[in-house]
């Protein structure tokens, strides 16, 4: 992070609040809990040195034993309850406050999943996303230390009010005179000198630390260059993608490079080896030094007033616990001023993501169900955030209900950027897109998005039950999902599942889960957009994955699967298009030719037939 990235201390306060009252928002049992707690702790210490101290004066002087009982029965029974009630506290916060990681971690995925998704799929969106959890995760800023900054804080503060309260006397009380040189303690200019240093010293301190500190917050882009580094490198034997290349071409000598080379991030000579053993190591000292010399000061103030007769022996014990509670309290306040500060550039990257507004139009027209939907492309163009390059341009393009298209083309022609406008993952650039003859901005965004089903190229199965993985439900028709997974070719290894729709797939969750292939994995991608009862189904080369058989059996009940549906079939293999009564050939973001299979293949200049040709040669050998 760079020195200038730093803000000033009335931005970081700010910054700090506004993350405070998010998390309060989101969870307010959590943050009342801790705050409840971090007032009785920092409170409660004293009731205890308070009655320390009169009992050891009692005995010191009067000695009287029903006050000495007396003394001993509060103490006793103060301490009881302070332990009693600090543990309820402490149970009821650590109750509330488990799982703190995927407590923050909700906020984000929560920000993520209604940001439109054009912004998801910036690269500059990830890399924001990066870096905040690499700089959380590696040096632990962020939100994650804001409540532990506020506890500190409050605890200062209070502890602050009741250490002045038990210490004010400690310099109202006088020497006697005739106790030579010593009743120089009484004079008021010795005092103010004796407060003035107490207060350098105490500030000095934790100032120290916060530039020691600064330090870690200025050099995170490095640290998280560092943790990139050592996460890619020192955990590249453990992942299954990687471990045979790993093994076959030895790759291990070269994380040993990485992770061992004593100039490395984490290494003895690395940048963090270096600061620490220089400038944040002598800072480091020099704080520990000036506070040891505090707290020799305080012992000597103290029990030369003793000494003096200013007061009697019991209280020796009361100033000096609580004047150095004082003292490590203002410290703790600074300090924590001082984290505020170097933690908010950090949480004004959080707010950066948390902020970002959402730009696409949300109408609120109800989409009526039940009838039959006509979808338009009205020169529809579209290019990428911070790009000057069209990926589709000038898009014509009509389908009509329970019509079975296909779209083919080349890598990179824009048939995925295509679905993704029809699903209104983005919106276009220029043009409009009609649904009925009206714009889809002007529909209720989540009524739309319900109108498909979608098997993605990069679809996604997660390590939940089979049954919750087709339905993406808890509670579900269970004679639905068999149906589906049956249309969608699963059904005989579904038969081998001791526990049914209930068995877990993969093993992050259940030791009994199952691990499934590509090929049947998609096939419960497929299994899952059925069971979603839409007007539309998309396939986005639906069997890249499956061998020649499955394949074979997907497209030979491709009508069964569809059903009535309008279906969208996306490939760039022409032979699994054939049974499409309507082809739409893109090239280079535009759409060159539409047709049947023999109508394309007869224009024997067309893209369709060079296509066609370039891979039959590859089933006729």
């Amino acid at each position: 992070m760079d020195k200038s990235k730093l803000l000033s201390l009335r931005e970081s306060i700010k910054v700090n609040n506004k993350a405070f009252k998010l998390l309060f928002h989101e969870y307010p049992q959590m943050i009342i809990s801790r705050i409840i707690y971090v007032i009785w702790v920092a409170l409660t210490p004293y009731v205890e040195i308070y009655c320390s101290a009169a009992l050891i004066n009692e005995i010191a002087t009067n000695r009287d034993k029903d006050r000495l009982i007396y003394l001993a029965i509060v103490a006793l029974s103060s301490i009881t309850i302070i332990s009693l009630v600090t543990y309820i506290l402490a149970r009821w916060r650590d109750s509330v406050c488990s799982g703190m990681y995927t407590k923050v971690q909700a906020i984000f995925t929560k920000k993520l999943l209604n940001m439109d998704f054009i912004k998801i799929d910036d690269s500059d969106t990830h890399q924001l996303i990066s870096t905040i959890h690499q700089n959380s995760n590696g040096g632990g800023w962020g939100l994650y230390q804001v409540i532990g900054t506020y506890e500190r804080l409050i605890e200062s503060i209070l502890s602050l009010f009741c250490g002045i309260t038990l210490t004010i006397t400690l310099f109202t009380n006088m020497v006697p005179e005739g106790k030579g040189w010593l009743t120089y303690l009484n004079s008021p200019i010795f005092i103010a000198i004796i407060i003035f240093i107490m207060l350098l010293t105490t500030i000095l301190s934790p100032m120290i630390i916060n530039k020691a500190d600064s330090y870690y917050a200025l050099i995170s882009e490095e640290h998280n260059a560092g943790n990139r580094l050592f996460g890619f490198f020192g955990y590249l034997g453990a992942r299954k993608k990687e471990a045979m290349d790993v093994r076959i071409y030895e790759q291990n000598k070269i994380c040993e490079k990485y992770n061992t080379d004593k100039y490395g991030a984490f290494c003895s000579k690395g940048y963090f080896a270096r600061y620490s053993r220089m400038v944040i190591g002598w800072l480091y000292i020099l704080s520990s030094a000036i506070s040891s010399l505090l707290q020799l000061f305080i012992y000597m103030f103290v029990c030369l007033k003793c000494y003096g007769g200013a007061f009697g022996i019991g209280l020796v014990t009361q100033y000096i616990a609580s004047i150095s509670r004082l003292s490590n309290n203002l410290s703790s306040l600074i300090l924590y001023v001082g984290a505020m500060r170097n933690n908010a550039p950090f949480l004004k990257l959080v707010f950066d993501l948390l902020d970002m507004p959402n730009e696409m139009e949300q109408g609120d027209l109800n989409i009526e169900k039940g009838i039959n939907y006509e979808i338009e492309f009205k020169n529809v163009s579209f290019k990428y955030p911070h790009s000057d390059n069209y990926v589709l341009k000038d898009i014509n393009l009509k389908f009509n209900p329970f019509e079975k298209m296909a779209i083919v083309g080349e890598n990179g022609s824009g048939k995925t950027t295509f679905i993704k406008l029809l699903c209104r993952l983005y919106d276009p650039t220029d043009g409009e897109i009609l649904l009925n003859g009206v714009n889809i901005k002007k529909y209720d965004y989540h009524q739309y998005m319900d109108l498909f089903s979608v098997v993605f190229q990069d679809f996604k199965l997660l390590s939940f039950q089979l049954g919750e993985n087709v339905s993406t439900a808890i509670n579900y028709d269970h004679d639905l999902v068999i149906d589906s997974l049956t249309k969608a070719g699963f059904k005989n290894r579904l038969d081998t599942f001791e526990n049914g729709l209930d068995t877990y797939l993969y093993k992050d969750i259940s030791e009994k889960g199952i691990n499934v292939s590509g090929g049947e994995a998609q096939k419960i991608a497929i299994a899952r957009a059925l069971y979603k009862k839409t007007a539309f189904i998309i396939l986005d080369e639906p069997t890249a994955a499956l061998d020649p058989l499955a394949e074979e059996e997907i497209y030979s009940k491709f009508k069964e699967i569809v059903g009535d549906k309008t279906a969208i079939y996306i490939s760039h293999r022409l032979s699994s298009c054939r049974f499409c009564q309507d082809i739409v050939v893109f090239h280079d973001g535009k759409i060159i030719q539409r047709g049947n299979h023999n109508e394309l293949l007869d224009d024997e200049n067309g893209k369709y037939h060079e296509l066609w040709t370039a891979q039959a040669q590859y089933y006729n050998n």
